[in-house]
């Protein structure tokens, strides 16, 4: 067991999810077991040709550094980015298998309502509706159906923004990543920068390894202040051990370092629907959402595959923070965080270059950054080559 999931661990988390995986590895996989999501039969519309898909995702601890941020600050705004996390978690999952339409939303907040008042649930409501909005305007059919906010203070300390997605699409539009191929090479986007659909500069921070990001990032005086964002059984040694304030400028994109935290994650869904409009489904052949199981996740489709990372897209400041905070190497960093790519799209070489023009008009940096060939040690299981930062090559 590594240093890092000693700590993940003790504050009481997974870098893995072992057990969850364990748990679920009997149950059926659907009608397409190779796809991002499971896919079932329509029972929506008991229609042979097409099939549903529903998600169920969330902002995870994200939104207890969203809680200390608006008490520190009195910017409830974070929580708005709360609600985007919460979204995309979804739509991006359910994108990565061809859906983009037909799709009906629906949340799930529940909070402490003696430190969650009103104007909180208020600020995420009205995120969901403004990034909806906004993907609607992109093509991407989204329909908000409502939800449900529970005060459930003897569970929850803070508040926890989840949100469930079902789609019904075509089962000639969905992308399989069955159908991965030797030769075919990666092409990469940016979690980072600016997209034109994006208000202001994102750090790439995403929806993951967030428990592990506040702790390790940010000081001492947050553990004594805010006492309810954190597990009680947290051993002290493993509680807000950084060394920066929410408010210490980030040095990019002008943003804080807990704005650069907080930064929603983005969503490459625009993006995505061009490509199939342009591209074409069918040219295809995988779609890797790297949210758990960062640039590792891809390990978990085909077959005797590997999946070969060398030129991967530049690591950005956040995760250098991130991991200089933390004393965490990239080997192990590399497992858990996106690490400045959070959306891979597998496909032959010759369709590379359309999808890059498509993500450079919506200025979402993009490259190939690697390609797939066989595994020479098995036929079944999958492995993945990454060239880190510091030139080692890291293979899992």
């Amino acid at each position: 067991m590594t240093n890092y999931d000693t700590k993940y661990i003790k504050r009481g988390a997974s870098a893995s999810k072992s057990e969850v995986h364990e748990a679920i590895k009997n149950t059926d996989k659907g009608i397409f077991p190779g796809a991002f999501c499971k896919i079932i039969e329509d029972v929506l519309g008991n229609d042979p040709a097409y099939c549903n898909i529903m998600h169920a995702d969330g902002a995870g601890t994200k939104s207890s550094l969203a809680y200390i941020y608006y008490k520190e600050t009195g910017d409830i705004s974070a929580f708005r980015g709360i609600a985007q996390d919460s979204l995309i978690m979804n739509v991006d999952d359910v994108i990565a298998v061809g859906a983009a339409s037909n799709m009906l939303f629906s949340n799930t907040i529940g909070r402490n309502k003696l430190l969650i008042p009103g104007e909180v649930i208020r600020e995420i409501i009205e995120g969901y509706e403004e990034v909806i909005g906004m993907l609607n305007g992109h093509g991407v059919d989204i329909r908000s159906c409502g939800g449900e906010t529970a005060d459930v203070g003897d569970l929850v300390k803070t508040v926890i923004v989840d949100s469930t997605l079902t789609a019904r699409m075509k089962r000639s539009d969905v992308i399989d990543n069955s159908n991965i191929r030797i030769g075919d090479v990666i092409v990469g986007l940016a979690s980072y920068g600016q997209a034109t659909y994006e208000n202001r500069y994102n750090s790439g921070m995403g929806s993951n390894g967030l428990t592990s990001a506040r702790h390790d990032v940010f000081t001492k005086i947050y553990m004594e202040k805010y006492p309810e964002s954190f597990a009680d059984k947290t051993p002290v040694e493993y509680v807000y051990c950084g060394k920066y304030n929410l408010t210490d400028d980030f040095g990019h994109g002008g943003l804080t370092v807990g704005q650069a935290v907080l930064s929603p994650t983005r969503t490459y869904a625009p993006v995505l629907k061009k490509v199939f409009d342009e591209v074409g489904r069918k040219n295809i052949h995988g779609i890797i959402h790297n949210s758990g199981g960062g640039q590792v996740k891809c390990r978990s489709f085909g077959k005797g595959l590997h999946y070969v990372k060398d030129s991967i897209i530049e690591v950005p400041p956040l995760f250098e923070l991130i991991r200089t905070s933390s004393g965490t190497d990239y080997p192990e960093m590399f497992q858990v965080f996106n690490m400045g790519c959070r959306m891979e799209i597998v496909l032959p070489e010759r369709f590379a270059e359309e999808v890059l023009t498509i993500s450079g008009f919506f200025n979402v940096d993009a490259k190939v950054i690697g390609y797939i060939e066989k595994n020479t040690d098995s036929d079944i299981e999958n492995k993945v080559t990454i060239t880190v930062p510091d030139e080692r090559k890291i293979e899992y």
